[in-house]
């Protein structure tokens, strides 16, 4: 079956308070994808942004940032006494640390009602179970942490701080009261964020979530699992990662993120692994994987080189870890981001487990030639994109070539038949004709941004990246109103060569 999807990170979505968030809003969104035929949202990591706030440098696999939390529902459950006033409601921005701020005054609030409520907890249910996993602890002991310690990386710390996981020594009172302050707004979380997931799926939208191939340094999976990972003694890392010099970066990317020790994690039966694509498998229901080559090769830097020039290509288990993710979660429905310069051997891997792999258009179509024409074949096991969170947006990459290279593109589309509207208007028409069994078109796309819908730049840290946002909801409806017909899609075209 033929299924189109918008890829749309929650932090973009509109809302009252200058962040996309789990509440009203959203629920109205994912019925205008209803509405037009959308049967795939994908997003962005959900877990505590990190590092220059992005999604691929969480705090944690496992928990959801509270900067998505609806105040509005928090309200209309009770658990705040009044609604709270708009918050940047109007921006074309995130405020990330402004908006983080001012929600968590109404969190702390919430909690000391809920905590004051003798029977709260013993009576919801949900919240007991939820509170017995184990990352629930690790993680509201690892915040609590690094509140005490002003934020900084867990190997900041003191030793006996550092190896808490490994000793589970009795916290302090102020300790303790934060743990279950972390806990509470992890439960508050993922109960929006389920209520949201359930909403979409009785629409007949599946929603695909992102798992980010490594995990960041100052992180509670880090803190509470040092044995996986390639640390020295004081819990810094002895190889970090990243890839070498490439489209992106003349010194190629060093991400910093710890290197997974793999003779460590094969005889705990990858047990890390399986807990994190498990957990990712429950709240989403596709799960992308993001540098899914590292499966196969990853890049290894040692820690003390200044950029990612310097490193090696090493061999990972990926077909271990993939049989022993397939035989222990049944049902999982995983994609693979098979992108940039690969070995055979990282489409074989893919292959051999029929995962859907991806086809970027602006990296597909060369105009370099006498003639514009498409480098890849259309494959039906695929999903086919205008651009991901790293590329220009569609808009963007077409006003970047030169005048010879936009006149190649148009004559390539006129030879595939599509020479009606736009040239934004053909290119997207030209996705949606293609055999792929999956097209995903970035929201940016949708509305016809340029540059300022690029929502990140690889290689550089911090502002603008991650920044982007819609400020209201009725341009959401009239781009996707305007492209219903491909968003509905059913057809597939014979592809046509030089």
């Amino acid at each position: 079956m033929k299924e189109s999807g918008i890829l749309m990170p929650v932090s973009a979505l509109p809302s009252r308070t200058g962040i996309g968030e789990l509440g009203a809003q959203t629920r109205e969104f994912l019925k205008l994808l209803r509405e037009n035929k959308v049967t795939i949202w994908q997003i962005l990591p959900l877990n505590p942004v990190g590092y220059g706030n992005s999604p691929y440098q969480p705090y944690s696999s496992f928990a959801g940032d509270p900067v998505y939390i609806s105040l509005d529902d928090m309200y209309e459950e009770g658990l705040l006494l009044e609604r709270p006033p708009a918050l940047r409601q109007n921006a074309k921005t995130v405020d990330y640390e402004g908006v983080r701020s001012w929600k968590e005054e109404y969190l702390r609030s919430a909690f000391l009602k809920f905590s004051f409520n003798a029977d709260a907890e013993q009576k919801d249910t949900g919240y007991q179970e939820f509170e017995k996993q184990k990352w629930v602890h690790n993680y509201g002991v690892f915040q609590a942490f690094r509140k005490k310690n002003g934020g900084l990386c867990w190997n900041e710390w003191t030793e006996e701080e550092r190896n808490w996981p490994e000793n589970q020594y009795p916290l302090s009172d102020e300790l303790e009261e934060e743990a279950r302050y972390q806990i509470f707004v992890q439960y508050l979380f993922h109960h929006q964020w389920m209520k949201i997931k359930r909403t979409a799926n009785d629409l007949g939208i599946r929603i695909m979530g992102d798992v980010p191939f490594y995990v960041g340094l100052d992180s509670a999976d880090v803190w509470a699992g040092k044995d996986n990972f390639l640390l020295d003694t004081d819990g810094r890392p002895v190889f970090i990662a990243g890839v070498p010099p490439d489209y992106f970066s003349k010194t190629g990317q060093r991400w910093g993120n710890p290197i997974y020790d793999w003779e460590k994690l094969q005889k705990d039966d990858y047990k890390f692994w399986v807990e994190r694509i498990g957990c990712s498998s429950q709240m989403f229901d596709l799960v992308r994987i993001d540098h899914f080559r590292a499966f196969d090769t990853f890049w290894k830097i040692p820690a003390s080189c200044p950029t990612a020039i310097e490193g090696e290509w090493v061999e990972a288990p990926g077909y271990e870890v993939m049989d022993t993710l397939y035989e222990k979660i049944p049902g999982i429905q995983l994609v693979a981001e098979d992108l940039g310069l690969l070995r055979p051997e990282v489409l074989t891997l893919r292959d051999h487990y029929h995962l859907k792999g991806m086809k970027i258009l602006v990296f597909s179509i060369d105009t370099d030639g006498k003639y514009a024409y498409d480098r890849e074949e259309d494959r039906e096991n695929m999903i086919f994109y205008t651009g991901t969170h790293d590329n220009d947006t569609l808009r963007q990459w077409y006003e970047g070539l030169t005048c010879p290279g936009r006149r190649k593109v148009r004559r390539f589309l006129a030879r595939q038949g599509i020479r009606q509207g736009s040239v934004q208007d053909r290119l997207l028409a030209y996705i949606w004709k293609s055999c792929a069994e999956y097209v995903i078109v970035p929201m940016a796309d949708i509305l016809g941004l340029g540059k300022e819908g690029h929502l990140n730049t690889p290689g550089t840290v911090g502002s603008p990246n991650w920044e982007w946002r819609m400020p209201d909801m009725a341009r959401l409806k009239s781009g996707l109103s305007k492209y219903r017909v491909g968003l509905s899609r059913k057809a597939c075209k014979e592809p046509k060569r030089r």
